[in-house]
């Protein structure tokens, strides 16, 4: 007997979401694809220039698993001045054995924004230095708000230093960030975050570096998580030239996009520097050796968290 569709708007997706343990599901996530047991094909994806903004389509499944998702993301840079959130989109879920499709998650991108929140956590977890004195965070908007609250519940810093482009956000971010958890200021330069902060998360879209090298101090952690696109870069690939390790959420699909693809480009790092994410948090790769190193990840957003988000959603 066919079920029937289950359309979960935003009300009924956060309360099945309250019980869920996102970081770890994206642990689990990262792990299974590193060990080539996902169907993941590349990113669809459309650019807008007018006004600027880029929608995602990602989909794919787990072998042997129930479901199979396809994802439409969008980010709308100017809908801030608009009074709209950046970010909208829905996730379907559909039956692998049927194609049936099981559910219509009217997630409005928020599930896309917490999954890469919690993996920002996840590459923090396994990356970031035994001490970390200062978080850093390039960017004011959705992301870089849930990259730091994320990271409340896996390191043990209560200071926090953001910069973004626009004066009066940043402002208004530490305003609204500073709570009994976190104590946020805020930078007058990027180039402070990276002196100050031994831990730092780029959230932005930008198309040119935001963080150069020699402003990156020895034992620094960076999880870049904002240049998703070809054509966005927020690091000097310098930095990944002179890191000690470099980690992917997805090689094949940093390739293409990201911070690697633009370090692969200029020829500082060579893909066989390049660890993934998922070995690493299996054991399969070695991780941060000691509180000197540089490390980064590069986190383009990889279907597999969808599927493991979405599906553990429904259930």
């Amino acid at each position: 007997m066919t079920e029937q569709t289950r359309i979960m708007d935003w009300d009924s997706i956060s309360k099945a979401l309250a019980s869920v343990d996102v970081v770890a599901e994206m642990e689990r996530a990262f792990v299974a694809y590193s060990a080539d047991k996902c169907v993941i094909p590349p990113v669809g994806e459309l650019n807008f220039t007018e006004p600027r903004g880029d929608v995602h389509i990602k989909y794919g499944y787990v072998r042997d698993e129930e479901f199979y998702v396809v994802k439409i993301a969008s980010g709308f840079y100017d809908n801030p001045s608009l009074g709209l959130a950046s970010s909208n989109g829905l996730m379907l879920l559909f039956r692998q054995r049927t194609g049936e499709l099981a559910a219509v998650l009217l997630d409005e991108g928020r599930l896309t924004d917490i999954r890469t929140a919690a993996a920002g956590a996840v590459a923090a977890r396994h990356l970031a230095p035994s001490e970390v004195t200062r978080i850093g965070i390039l960017g004011t908007g959705t992301q870089a708000r849930l990259q730091l609250e994320y990271l409340r519940g896996v390191v043990d810093c209560e200071r926090a230093l953001v910069w973004g482009r626009n004066p009066e956000r940043s402002e208004q971010f530490a305003r609204e960030m500073s709570d009994g958890d976190f104590q946020v200021e805020v930078a007058a330069a990027s180039s402070d975050v990276a002196a100050m902060c031994n831990l730092i998360v780029t959230t932005t879209p930008a198309e040119s570096p935001l963080l150069d090298r020699a402003a990156v101090r020895p034992g620094t952690h960076i999880t870049a998580v904002g240049s998703d696109s070809p054509a966005k870069q927020e690091l000097d690939a310098a930095i990944l030239g002179v890191s000690e390790l470099v980690v992917a959420d997805s090689i094949s699909q940093c390739r293409e996009r990201g911070e690697i693809s633009h370090a692969l480009r200029a020829g500082v790092i060579q893909e066989a520097d390049l660890v993934e994410l998922g070995a690493l948090i299996a054991g399969q790769a070695p991780g941060r050796q000691n509180d000197q190193q540089i490390t980064v990840a590069d986190l383009t957003g990889v279907a597999v968290q969808d599927v493991q988000i979405a599906s553990a959603v429904f259930v």
